[in-house]
């Protein structure tokens, strides 16, 4: 009982912010690829980006952002639906900026809760160097609005965060790291808890009191970890692997919950509705879910490189790339993560090329 009454709080404000009045909702985005919307693009020596063609393909006017899907994210899609800008790179603003008063993407292709995950790309915010810039943000803020509201701001803000899949496909999984070699998984996942503890506790020292976690979903059916089993097929270990991860943050946010003053945080677990999609794709609409619209060769990174050849049908994916989903599949997966906001089904997402599409 009393954590469903710590969802409901963050529900709760989500739904008292867009009811009264859609600006007044401050959403503070952390993460990886999945979520990053430009962040990339202003790391002169990152390997991690996605700002040339095919990316954003089917983005308003075909533009590649740094974006790492043909489309939006989830986050883009989300934010439309709840009548806000989706929030603007933390690295496009300028110290004195507005805009930070209204929300910011932190979020880092290649980024992970551990801060060598992702060392090959040379650059990449973790989520550590994500916090310090949160950190930025809000002493930008003090700067500018005074302690007092730059307070009553981040306090009443929802930040969203989904974090840790490349701490497992850019790190754990790959034989040529340290990591996988030095530690059992069991060891790996206990690193990985108490690194996440700890940066969740500094949010909340920063004023985060409303949170949502959203979980890994099964990593071991992209088509990058895919293409290691002999018959393409998902990798079960790699699964079990990841729903041991999820089982532990759940019960991380609890713990959380229970020692941290006016701490409203949740875990948003949609590992089963993403399993389905990718198993059942026809039922969503999709035709193919075991590989990805992009040909892309996996043994060079897996990504939709310009000389890449692209599926006309980009909505019949359910992946776009070696590692994210389409744009279509995005939809569907916001979707999923809305309803589990709210009670009432939200109207469906339109597509990208709507005229009404919240540009950051």
């Amino acid at each position: 009982m009393a954590k469903m009454g710590k969802i409901f709080a963050v529900l709760t404000a989500i739904a008292m912010a867009v009811g009264s009045s859609s600006a007044s909702l401050v959403t503070f985005v952390f993460g990886d690829s999945l979520t990053e919307v430009g962040n990339n693009n202003y790391l002169q020596l990152s390997l991690a980006k996605s700002n040339y063609p095919h990316y954003g393909i089917d983005f308003t006017n075909g533009k590649a952002t740094g974006r790492f899907t043909n489309g939006r994210t989830i986050g883009d899609i989300i934010s439309a639906k709840l009548g806000i800008p989706s929030p603007p790179p933390y690295l496009s603003l300028l110290p004195t900026d507005d805009a930070i008063l209204k929300g910011v993407n932190y979020a880092s292709g290649g980024a992970g809760i551990l801060n060598d995950t992702g060392l090959y790309f040379i650059e990449r915010l973790s989520f550590d160097d994500q916090i310090k810039n949160f950190e930025t943000t809000k002493q930008r803020m003090k700067a500018k609005i005074g302690d007092e509201a730059a307070n009553k701001i981040c306090n009443e803000a929802v930040y969203f965060i989904g974090i840790g899949s490349n701490d497992y496909v850019n790190n754990f999984l790959q034989p040529f790291l340290a990591d996988g070699q030095q530690f059992t998984h069991d060891e790996f996942v206990e690193l990985l808890i108490s690194t996440l503890a700890q940066q969740l506790v500094r949010l909340h020292q920063l004023g985060a009191r409303k949170l949502v976690f959203h979980g890994l979903g099964p990593l071991g059916c992209i088509p990058s970890q895919r293409a290691k089993s002999s018959r393409g097929q998902c990798l079960a270990q790699v699964n079990l692997w990841v729903q041991q991860f999820n089982s532990k943050v759940n019960k991380l946010i609890a713990t959380m919950n229970a020692h941290l003053p006016s701490s409203h945080f949740t875990f948003a677990d949609t590992y089963e509705q993403v399993l389905d999609l990718i198993q059942n794709p026809t039922a969503y609409g999709f035709k193919v879910s075991n590989a990805s619209c992009c040909n892309v060769d996996t043994k060079l990174g897996g990504l939709c490189l310009p000389n890449s050849k692209v599926c006309s049908n980009r909505s019949d994916y359910v992946f776009w790339d070696a590692f994210h989903p389409s744009d279509a599949a995005n939809a569907v997966l916001a979707d999923h993560f809305f309803n589990a906001i709210f009670s009432k089904s939200p109207s469906p997402a339109p597509m990208p090329s709507h005229s009404e599409f919240l540009l950051s």
